[in-house]
């Protein structure tokens, strides 16, 4: 049985530790910490224009699709992506060139992953003066993007050279049970879903008949979790943290929350890997590489 990748989703570049001039040698550091990790097999950022945390659109967000390709460098096993670009930001054989020039310079590394446009973004897309229309039509250019990927990446399309390294997985964000886990089904190599475990059973549930409609056998496709991420330094912290989070959202939306000290983190995962996760991916806003190397030694794998 293959082991459960786990990933890591930079979302937070606000601090001034990220700023000008320390942005290469923080991210560098970060990406050689993963690596030597040996839990880590992936480094995810989110597809943004500005911030949308405290601290406003005035705040640091460097453009992730160069973040990974500086990520590349000091790297030779780290898979990279993004989680995922907006179908609204780029035309998708724009896209396509730009993940497979990643996936060259980086060996064969790049995955290329996509979405309709999540809400929150709504707000980007009115300060670049970027088209943000309905979901349904989001969903429906989504689609149009993925026949255009398939077909670059197949040779298919417009022309794509250099090609990829080898197989360029490609990842749908999202998972609407009617039309998102479909296109999942009809195009994609991997999705990626939020919740708890009953949520996540549910969705590889609908995937799977997602797929038996389509002809698709669904081990080919790769489940994806994603889990918000916070450490903690002691149980009294862990019961703050939560109390806190109940406070100020939904029962629904703090579910897929992993809260707990470093040594907690393995089981509290380990529900959402019975339940058919093959990657875990956890989104930590203020990752450094104590952090990273606390919940490396929590699963046993305390680097070179």
């Amino acid at each position: 049985m293959a082991r459960t990748r786990f990933g890591l989703h930079l979302t937070d570049f606000s601090h001034p530790a990220w700023a000008g001039a320390e942005l290469l040698p923080r991210l560098t550091a970060l990406c050689r910490v993963l690596e030597e990790s040996d839990v880590f097999d992936t480094l995810w950022l989110p597809d943004h224009l500005h911030h949308l945390g405290p601290g406003g659109p005035g705040a640091n967000r460097p453009e992730s699709m160069m973040q990974l390709a500086a990520a590349a460098v000091p790297t030779s096993t780290l898979r990279l992506g993004l989680l995922v670009a907006s179908a609204t930001f780029r035309h998708p054989a724009l896209l396509v060139k730009m993940v497979t020039t990643l996936d060259v310079l980086s060996g064969g590394r790049a995955v290329l992953g996509i979405g309709a446009g999540h809400p929150r973004t709504e707000v980007e897309h009115r300060a670049y003066d970027i088209p943000f229309p309905p979901l349904g039509e989001r969903i429906d250019r989504l689609d149009d993007a993925l026949r255009v990927i398939r077909a670059m990446l197949r040779g298919e399309g417009s022309p794509n050279a250099p090609a990829p390294v080898g197989p360029l997985p490609v990842m749908v964000g999202g998972s609407g049970e009617r039309r998102m886990l479909r296109l999942v089904a009809r195009y994609a190599d991997m999705c990626n879903v939020t919740g708890d475990v009953s949520t996540l059973a549910r969705k590889i549930d609908v995937l799977h008949r997602h797929c038996a409609e389509v002809g698709r056998d669904p081990a080919e496709v790769g489940v994806t979790w994603m889990t918000p991420l916070i450490l903690t330094t002691s149980s009294q912290n862990t019961a703050e943290v939560r109390q806190m989070l109940a406070a100020a959202s939904s029962a629904q939306e703090i579910a897929g929350f992993t809260v707990g000290q470093p040594h907690e983190i393995p089981g509290l995962v380990a529900g959402h890997i019975e339940a058919g996760a093959d990657e875990v991916i956890f989104s930590f806003p203020f990752a450094d590489t104590a952090g990273i190397t606390a919940v490396g030694e929590a699963f046993g794998l305390s680097g070179h």
